[in-house]
């Protein structure tokens, strides 16, 4: 199937998978930092952003996507690229380099190391952020306007989303509004857990020190299930970090995917 992707910069392909309800848009505060050293590519997940859903009868399921994945990959001729995800995108990345796909993988706050109640918690969340997104797009305007309506809006996702434009914040919510993959992505991923081992490829998990949508446990148990990983704590950014703190994550990110992650012992920081 067709993957819509901005491509930009040159060196070592790096691809980029946003979460759930979003758009390749998501990484545009780090991609021109990223492009000085690397071959960016940000991808629309299947059933999200300009990309098309899914064919019918496809599952929304870790599998399918990391095969659609696996074919985008061959289409670009590419070999075994680096991999980086935020949340679901995280999720993907992890269980592709798993499977051998990938040179690094840097995963940002990852899906798949939810409890069954978290996973509710989760779910609950990101139905009702959806919802909100129904709100006419005037009155959506003029709600966000406010910083402290702002902050009460998107403030789930964003850890600071007094940094991020109007208008951006606007087109994520329409983004999330029409999302055909949205609700079928959520049916598949009850019960979906990571269950990789990473022990063949450098891999690195960032996680928001204000995250209020995976939360910190979920942080402690990725450590826990993956100690030879390493970890990186995000001062003061939330579940989607790349507004929050443009540098640090981009610095995470070039980090993870360079050939000196091989040798860097895991830390938080």
């Amino acid at each position: 199937m067709d993957i819509v992707f901005e491509r930009r910069g040159d060196g070592p392909p790096l691809i980029l998978m946003h979460g759930i309800g979003h758009r390749w848009q998501a990484w545009e505060p780090v991609i021109d930092i990223l492009a000085r050293e690397r071959d960016v590519i940000a991808v629309d997940l299947p059933g999200f952003g300009a990309s098309p859903p899914l064919p019918p009868g496809m599952p929304y399921d870790l599998n399918t996507v990391v095969t659609v994945l696996g074919e985008f990959i061959d289409k670009l001729g590419l070999d075994r690229p680096h991999l980086a995800g935020n949340s679901l995108g995280g999720l993907f990345a992890l269980e592709a380099a798993d499977r051998g796909m990938a040179r690094s993988v840097t995963a940002l706050s990852p899906a798949g190391f939810f409890t069954p109640m978290e996973l509710r918690y989760t779910a609950t969340i990101l139905r009702a952020c959806r919802l909100g997104t129904g709100v006419p797009a005037p009155v959506m305007r003029w709600l966000a306007r406010s910083p402290k309506r702002r902050n009460l809006m998107f403030g789930m996702i964003y850890g600071h989303p007094d940094l991020i434009e109007l208008e951006t914040l606007l087109a994520d919510a329409a983004a999330m509004r029409g999302a055909a993959g949205f609700t079928p992505t959520l049916r598949a991923g009850r019960g979906i857990s990571f269950q990789g081992a990473l022990r063949d490829v450098p891999a690195t998990i960032a996680w928001g020190t204000r995250d209020r949508l995976l939360r910190r446990g979920q942080a402690v148990r990725a450590q826990q299930a993956l100690p030879h990983v390493r970890f990186v704590w995000l001062r003061d950014c939330g579940h989607v970090p790349m507004a929050d703190d443009p540098e640090l994550v981009a610095k995470v990110l070039l980090e993870g995917s360079s050939a000196e992650s091989l040798s860097m012992p895991r830390a938080a920081e």
